[in-house]
């Protein structure tokens, strides 16, 4: 067994690529989020006036024809900036999918402002995550960084980018490491969270310390925790509905459309004026409509017909394939149900008006923790949102029962799956390459404990590396492996996904 490298320079030199990153990707998040601000106020302007001077319904449809011509050409130019892009970054981390950085970078900054500017039901944060882990990737192309080194830049950005968009470094890089990488060693998580917090102190400069999602409220007592577990199971009945929904809809647009794919986006373009015109709060993400829920008053019917058409029209938008994220799209949903939840308790005399606003943050968390199946980011993340820990105990319940209810209908991680989906429309590798990927040894897995030699590793992958606690160690057949470790395999692009799964279930948990 040999062991080299200096731990201590190492992590220093792990902080510093962080740092870099992190301002990199909160600058470049931090225009790309104040350039749909400004964009979104303006088109909100153009569609509300229409009422009172019709004359701005034609500047309207020619606006976003024109959006949807351009971006459609962006599109077709660079079929990578489809979508919210957090499946294409999952899928480089795994080595399964590569792109040119720059080419990614400048078509996604302006396509994603354009669709998410124009009010379409889609978020900032896919594009905001791509946008990071593309500036790391960047980074490591300019230092020369290859194999595993290139991955903790690309990962780290995508913490970054999270960071910019939502001001939560800590769920940020959770999200990074639970949803997109799935490793939590040490280098990873340290230059995320330096990234992260990084790209977050930009951001705040430039918005300010409020938190995105900021809204006054009361913690919901235990007495009333039975609403919380109720809210739960309709959460995750709801969410796999939602992740069957947004699996088959491009395959809709496929069916039912005339337009080349890249031209897609032009439908939503134009049906977002009536809805701009009618219901201008609903526009976007729908940040707007979540702060003032709990001011606002509606009624249960209000709510629902809300809720249906922000679901029916997140998936027109996303299914487009404009860039543009589900992220927000989907925390707005859950704080609509939540809404629809709490009121209906309410009105019946349940449970107390003071209450309502802890409907919808815990159905925010709820909802996002079933559909991404990563329920400690969406309890972190709405806490970091809202900017407050007492919902922390009701977040953990509800969050829990809905990734339960959501696991028993034999859901999956919505971003995996949209991953999967995206492999099989991407032509296949050149054969005779091979990509370096890595993969963390989990506690109680079929490999933990063992030595090398004894495993029955695929054919087509070589163990290259282990890294344990910092150290580098180059592997025998003698070295044994241990839960914690950090391997890093060359893989045969041949049969790279089935090598991947393979692989996976040796280093996961039993």
């Amino acid at each position: 067994m040999q062991v080299h490298g200096s731990y201590k320079m190492s992590q220093i030199k792990t902080i510093t690529s962080g740092i870099v990153v992190g301002i990199l990707a909160g600058t470049a998040v931090s225009m790309f989020r104040w350039a749909i601000q400004h964009m979104m106020a303006v088109m909100k302007g153009l569609y509300t006036g229409i009422l009172a001077h019709p004359v701005d319904a034609l500047i309207a449809i020619v606006i976003n024809l024109a959006i949807g011509l351009f971006v459609g050409w962006l599109l077709h130019q660079q079929p990578d900036i489809k979508g919210s892009g957090i499946p294409q970054v999952e899928g480089q981390l795994l080595g399964e999918i590569d792109y040119r950085w720059w080419s990614v970078l400048w078509r996604k900054f302006i396509g994603g402002i354009l669709a998410i500017g124009s009010g379409l039901y889609l978020g900032r944060e896919g594009p905001s995550i791509q946008l990071g882990s593309t500036l790391g990737q960047g980074v490591a192309h300019f230092t020369k960084q290859v194999g595993f080194d290139r991955q903790v830049l690309i990962s780290s950005g995508a913490a970054a980018g999270l960071s910019a968009a939502f001001n939560a470094p800590i769920a940020s890089t959770l999200f990074v490491l639970e949803e997109i990488y799935h490793n939590f060693s040490t280098n990873i998580w340290v230059i995320s969270l330096t990234s992260a917090v990084t790209s977050d102190m930009v951001a705040t400069y430039v918005f300010g310390l409020k938190p995105v999602l900021y809204m006054k409220s009361n913690p919901m007592p235990l007495q009333y925790f039975y609403w919380v577990v109720i809210l739960g199971i309709i959460l995750g009945i709801l969410g796999r509905f939602y992740q069957m929904v947004i699996l088959r809809v491009s395959a809709w647009y496929q069916k039912i459309g005339r337009l080349p794919w890249y031209l897609d986006g032009v439908i939503p373009l134009l049906l977002v004026i009536p809805l701009g015109m009618f219901f201008p709060r609903l526009l976007g993400g729908g940040s707007d409509i979540i702060v003032h829920l709990n001011a606002a008053g509606y009624s249960t019917i209000v709510l629902c017909g809300f809720f249906l058409i922000r679901f029916i029209f997140s998936m027109i938008s996303y299914g487009s394939g404009l860039p543009g994220g589900i992220f927000l799209p989907i925390l707005c949903l859950g704080g609509l149900i939540g809404a629809i939840v709490g009121s209906l308790a309410i009105a019946i005399g349940w449970v107390s008006p003071e209450y309502f606003s802890s409907f919808v943050i815990m159905g925010m968390a709820g909802y996002f923790a079933a559909i991404s199946k990563a329920p400690f980011t969406a309890i972190l993340l709405i806490t970091e949102m809202v900017g407050t820990l007492t919902h922390l105990l009701g977040l953990a319940v509800v969050s829990l029962v809905a990734y339960g209810v959501l696991d028993a209908l034999n859901g999956k991680p919505v971003y995996y799956a949209m991953l999967q989906q995206l492999l099989q429309n991407t032509k296949a590798n050149d054969l005779g390459r091979t990509v370096q990927i890595t993969k963390p040894v989990f506690a109680g897995s079929q490999i933990d404990g063992k030595l090398v030699r004894q495993i029955n590793w695929p054919a087509g992958s070589l163990l290259t590396k282990i890294v344990r606690n910092g150290i580098e160690i180059v592997p025998s057949g003698q070295t044994p492996l241990r839960w914690g470790d950090t391997l890093y395999i060359n893989v045969s692009t041949k049969n790279q996904h089935r090598i991947t799964e393979t692989l996976t279930r040796l280093t996961s948990e039993s």
